[in-house]
């Protein structure tokens, strides 16, 4: 799929991904449940839908599937994506603490009676948890850093595609399901075209 990123298929390629990037934000900022809303809620609802939205980039940068983005230069965006993607759930929870902290307390400390602060909070610490582990990926090998960063990516998307479709909120619906599907989807694929986890001589 790699290829000259002006070439027709290269164009329709970027231009399906602005599409199922975009398209999710664009419909929630028409969402009536916005209405009376502080800025503040607001900001942190969509920084919740912007960091679901860049899980869909990430496997296919780290594979190298995005026409005019080679490998090197695609796991050098990667890496930036991951660090926005950080910013993005750090935006989006302390947005809701500001609003209402003893919701947002209760959902750290597993209390919260709604099963999506739950997925919500399992996927915000794998985050954490991948992001400390960049740090340190020298320490760890190429091979124990690809199977623990893979696995962590699988338990991340598949709770924060959960939160997002548990929640009745500021996403419109069909959206948050084409979105979640297609990050689910693409992050599988990549995972078993990859063989992260296949034995080699």
């Amino acid at each position: 799929m790699r290829g000259p990123s002006g070439t027709p298929r290269a164009v329709l390629i970027w231009a399906a991904l602005a599409l199922a990037v975009l398209g999710p934000l664009g419909l929630a900022a028409t969402s009536p449940l916005l209405q009376w809303r502080q800025p503040v809620y607001i900001a942190a609802g969509f920084a919740g839908v912007l960091g679901l939205a860049l899980m869909l980039l990430q496997p296919l940068l780290a594979a190298g599937l995005l026409p005019g983005l080679g490998p090197v230069r695609g796991r050098r965006v990667h890496r930036w994506i991951g660090g926005l993607l950080v910013a993005s759930v750090v935006l989006h929870v302390l947005g809701l603490w500001i609003t209402s902290p003893p919701d947002v307390i209760d959902a750290l400390l597993f209390r919260s009676p709604t099963p999506f602060s739950v997925w919500g909070v399992l996927a915000m610490w794998l985050i954490f948890a991948t992001a400390v582990l960049a740090l340190v990926r020298r320490r760890l090998g190429p091979k124990l850093w690809r199977r623990l960063h893979t696995t962590l990516a699988l338990f991340i998307v598949a709770g924060s595609a959960l939160h997002a479709l548990l929640i009745d909120g500021t996403m419109e619906v069909l959206s948050k399901w084409a979105l979640s599907a297609l990050v689910l989807a693409v992050t599988a694929k990549v995972i078993v075209d990859l063989r992260i986890w296949a034995r080699r001589r």
